[in-house]
């Protein structure tokens, strides 16, 4: 065997173990989930879907997915909304203090979580906000912009500005420049960031436990609390949809990357 082929077959199982240190500890979930048994075991006693059924017959489950699928669906318009002028002002802009102005934007993807979600606490509590969807849908905003930032500004250090000024130069005005020469070639970096932003929003679980209580509890919410307070099945049930809803989104971002180094290739070309 040559060497060269060697280093192959080498990287190939270094990365096999990778993947398998990453993957493995999480795939234990599904035949945890598929168990006969009243309480969480492994190995399973026997097979069964009944805690896929306990998640639509208790109302618990639902009601928590729909709170989730709001507060993650304003986070990412609310983040698209600030992330991409804030991006296009950082990217484009000739400013004294920019460097420090993307710190304090970047400031929450550095700053733990637990502090986050004190000081959010602290802060709603005396709005009597606690409990309300409005304060996570602010908070996760806050935690969500950084990253929309970093893609779109990703997406923005190729854009070549003289399609702007040929625009302009043809009479366009700023929004349909925008809208029709703009936006359509970072788009790639937009949708990227605005899935990350989604998934940031929905997989948070500790600012959510400060701030959202009874009715209005996330599915990350009500699953920490069932491992607290019940050892039930139906938490690796809902453990597994939540890990296969996350890997299609992440497939779509893979997807995208691969568009949008397409899109440079054709651009550098």
């Amino acid at each position: 065997m040559s060497a060269d082929r060697f280093r192959k077959w080498l990287m190939y199982a270094y990365a096999a173990t990778l993947l398998a240190f990453i993957i493995l500890p999480l795939l234990i979930v599904v035949p945890m989930s598929l168990t006969s048994s009243n309480s969480l075991a492994f190995p399973t006693p026997g097979w069964s879907l009944r805690w896929y059924a306990e998640l639509w017959v208790d109302e618990r489950w639902p009601n928590a997915l729909w709170n989730s699928v709001i507060i993650g669906l304003s986070t990412t318009v609310l983040a698209l909304l600030l992330g991409i002028p804030a991006a296009i002002g950082l990217a484009w802009g000739d400013f004294a203090g920019k460097r420090i102005l993307y710190a304090i934007i970047a400031a929450p993807l550095v700053t733990p979580v637990v502090i986050v979600g004190v000081a959010a606490f602290s802060f709603f509590a005396t709005l009597g906000l606690v409990g309300n969807k409005l304060s996570i849908i602010l908070v996760h905003t806050a935690m969500a912009v950084p990253v929309m930032l970093t893609t779109v500004v990703a997406s923005l250090s190729t854009f070549d500005r003289t399609l702007v000024r040929a625009a302009a130069s043809l009479g366009a005005g700023a929004m349909r420049t925008f809208f029709k020469v703009v936006l359509p070639l970072i788009a790639p970096g937009v949708v990227t960031g605005a899935i990350i932003a989604f998934i940031i929003s929905f997989d948070e679980v500790v600012v959510a436990s400060f701030l959202s209580t009874g009715a209005e509890r996330t599915l990350p919410r009500m699953i920490f609390s069932g491992v607290r307070e019940s050892i039930s099945p139906a938490i690796a049930a809902v453990a597994v949809l939540l890990i296969a809803f996350s890997a299609i989104l992440l497939g779509l971002i893979a997807i995208l990357q691969s568009r949008s180094q397409a899109l440079r290739a054709k651009a550098s070309a």
